[in-house]
């Protein structure tokens, strides 16, 4: 019955199931009995669960052919033993007691000790891979080399250096609020995660100290930090009679600062999110003020344009402010003065008017009118519709029509001189054939050593997008391209990829 208290008193200190306790007893009674008898036997022990007496056996497996005489008995010998016994299975021999020695004691207390702290971090990683993404209070229990291990109570977990704030240190005995970001199972046992300066740590602060987050009618939509210094974050009220940003900053800003005390007095912007990313990224970049905005939603940027006296505002000591609008926007956002968006719009304007009258040989007037209208390029002009073309002010269909011919023109031109340098830069007719590309791209290959079918087929998708610039077919398009490049390597050969299944070597060579 002894066996058995100190079963139950471990099982209740460590808070694991009592069976383990006992099944670590038996592994350690097992190997001393091995000790004594030979670890070629197959010795094993169990203790009884209502007694608390231990038996311990060997066991003998019935075969047709022995192979190990320590473990094994042929099936004539078993019969013998025991009539009716057949291949398969086992004769169990009692042995008698052990007396544990100082060695074997040891050795066993070993075992149990391992099993035991094995059966316990098991129990830890059960009980919280389920709470990654919560925040735990604990006390610090050591600090070495400036990672804290903290104890939880049940469990202990680490908050590693670079997890904790700027100019914030622990010593034993402290107490500590964190967020769990990672629970895993690592070569030494599970191990938990802490962080104080992971985005969601300041998250769930705030819907710790507004019950709005916590019921769910305020929602954080998005965070960004630079921990220890300012952070934003970004709400919104499902309900339209709660003010988001006023419920955040509570009662003479008694909410907020809750948050900035425990984050060691980290500046927090609280932001109105807003489904338009216009408004959203100059609601971000408060408390600059801004002009304008110009959108470019295929590459996700944004050029903001903001007052001479608001640009260092707007950027931040350290581009800290332009920086933290970017992570929590998505968005990456360019910004500029007026007076800057002023002077690159006359460049532009003078670079296009000089391109429509050397290229379509009209006046400045003309080409003024055309860029002032949004056209960019000549061949915006050659295939734009010829009644949206005489509705400028000043045009008529006549003058439209003529601009288009001499537009027309000009490409025809261009290609001309395009496709004589290409040829001069020794690109084959063949790529051109299976590119399909303009004499224009076509040079741009040649100028980059990309000449004949072989050097196209050597290319990765990116590489060939890369060379191409703004006018870059898309990735599956470059795929395309590519594979009936590389068709010739594989004439006759059966399992040949094709365009629509890149090969192994180009999709290693994209990665």
């Amino acid at each position: 019955m002894e066996l058995l208290q100190v079963a139950d008193a471990v099982a209740r200190e460590k808070n694991i199931d009592r069976d383990e306790v006992l099944e670590a007893m038996e592994q350690a009674i097992q190997k001393a009995g091995r000790s004594k008898y030979g670890h070629e036997h197959d010795i094993r022990a169990r203790i009884d669960r209502k007694t608390g007496d231990i038996h311990l056996t060997r066991h003998l497996e019935v075969v047709e052919a022995v192979e190990n005489e320590a473990t094994q008995v042929t099936l004539a010998y078993a019969q013998r033993r025991k009539p009716g016994a057949q291949v398969g299975d086992f004769l169990v021999d009692p042995l008698p007691p052990i007396d544990f020695g100082r060695i074997a004691a040891q050795t066993a207390k070993q075992v149990i000790v391992q099993k035991v702290r094995d059966a316990e971090r098991k129990r830890q990683f059960n009980e919280y891979k389920d709470r990654t993404g919560e925040i735990v209070n604990g006390l610090v229990k050591r600090v070495e080399y400036g990672n804290v291990t903290v104890d939880l109570g049940r469990a202990e977990a680490i908050l590693r250096r670079d997890e904790l704030l700027p100019r914030e240190h622990f010593k034993n005995g402290d107490r500590v609020r964190a967020y769990i970001f990672d629970v895993r199972e690592e070569a030494r046992g599970p191990q938990i995660f802490l962080s104080r300066t992971h985005p969601m740590f300041m998250a769930k602060l705030f819907a710790q100290e507004v019950p709005e987050i916590y019921d769910g009618i305020i929602e954080i939509k998005a965070v960004a930090r630079d921990p220890g210094s300012r952070a934003k974050i970004a709400v919104i009220s499902n309900d339209s009679s709660i003010d988001p940003v006023g419920a955040c900053v509570g009662m003479r800003g008694s909410r907020v600062q809750a948050v900035v005390g425990e984050l060691q007095g980290e500046k927090i912007d609280i932001i109105q999110w807003n489904q338009e990313p216009a408004t959203f990224i100059v609601n971000a970049l408060a408390p600059a003020e801004v002009a304008k905005v110009v959108m470019d939603e295929d590459n996700s940027r944004i050029e903001v344009v903001v007052p001479d006296d608001q640009l260092s505002l707007a950027i931040g000591r350290r581009g800290q402010n332009v920086r933290l609008a970017t992570q929590l926007t998505g968005w990456d956002i360019d910004i500029l003065t007026e007076q800057e968006e002023s002077e690159r719009r006359s460049d532009e304007f003078r670079t296009r008017s000089q391109l429509f009258m050397e290229a379509l040989d009209v006046d400045d007037v003309i080409a003024h009118l055309l860029v002032a209208e949004g056209f960019t390029s000549v061949e915006e002009i050659a295939y734009v519709e010829t009644e949206e073309l005489a509705e400028i002010e000043g045009f008529d269909e006549d003058v439209a029509e003529e601009l288009k011919q001499r537009a027309l023109n000009f490409l025809d031109e261009q290609d001309v001189r395009m496709t004589e340098k290409r040829q001069a830069l020794g690109v084959e007719d063949a790529v051109a054939e299976v590119t399909g590309f303009s004499p224009t791209l076509l040079v741009k290959l040649g100028e980059n050593g990309v000449k004949t079918m072989d050097d196209l087929a050597d290319l990765a998708a990116d590489e060939l997008r890369d060379i191409l610039g703004k006018e870059a077919p898309t990735e599956d398009e470059a795929n395309e391209i590519i594979m009936a490049a590389r068709a010739h390597w594989f004439d006759g050969e059966e399992g040949a990829p094709t365009a629509a299944q890149p090969s192994a070597d180009d999709q290693a060579a994209q990665s």
